[in-house]
């Protein structure tokens, strides 16, 4: 449960990152790599709903996966495909990308390399990293319908089901300082953070949520 002190901040940072898409067929559903198989749940769900003919997972390892996912992201995304019932020729691998630019990236240029006509993703994240996958796909995929999809759990849900309230806190800040950095480096589309929003993401990383911050000068 995410302490009564903190509730209010974190649902704001959580409530702006949802998008709201409703999902709609796609040439292709895309699952980012994390530390969350909950993703790749997501991602089979929207495959047997007939939305996509194919899936794509891109993941390799980071400091947080390392010791979930010894095998990488999209290895293991893949695996629990296969333990879903999703036929081994609908699941592709990417197993080289280290961040949500790098996921997008690889995998288009993955795509490209099989003669998948893409014009349309079905992306899935985290549930609190929608709003920042969908503007790093801005830049990183141009030219494409993006759809933003992830675990319909709610705030408290989710984090018992991931069982580490620190790391969603952290993750949530951390999601929403990128928002506000990352544009200017070329790394994301400009999104509007609302001033609220803004002070609530000061405010929690002003209380010691700081584990997925990047350096704001560079």
């Amino acid at each position: 449960m995410i302490p009564d002190d903190l509730r209010a901040d974190a649902q704001l940072l959580w409530d702006f990152q949802r998008m709201g898409h409703a999902p709609r067929p796609c040439s292709v559903v895309v699952g980012l790599g994390s530390h969350d198989l909950g993703v790749a749940d997501v991602a089979v769900s929207l495959y047997r709903g007939g939305f996509a003919p194919l899936l794509v997972f891109t993941g390799a390892t980071s400091a947080t996966t390392r010791e979930r996912m010894p095998r990488g992201e999209a290895v293991h995304y893949r695996e629990r495909a296969l333990a879903l019932g999703v036929p081994g020729d609908a699941v592709l691998v990417e197993t080289r990308a280290r961040n949500t630019g790098e996921n997008l990236r690889f995998s288009r240029e993955l795509l490209t390399a099989r003669g998948v006509d893409v014009t349309s993703v079905l992306l899935v994240s985290k549930p609190y990293e929608e709003r920042r996958a969908y503007a790093t796909a801005l830049r990183a995929w141009p030219g494409v319908d993006v759809v933003c999809a992830s675990s319909p759990l709610a705030l408290d849900a989710y984090a018992e089901e991931i069982g580490d309230v620190r790391l969603v806190l952290d993750m949530l800040v951390g999601a929403v300082q990128r928002l506000i950095v990352y544009p200017a480096r070329g790394f994301m589309a400009e999104q509007d953070v609302p001033p609220a929003v803004a002070d609530a993401y000061r405010r929690l990383r002003d209380r010691g949520f700081t584990g997925r911050l990047v350096p704001e000068s560079v």
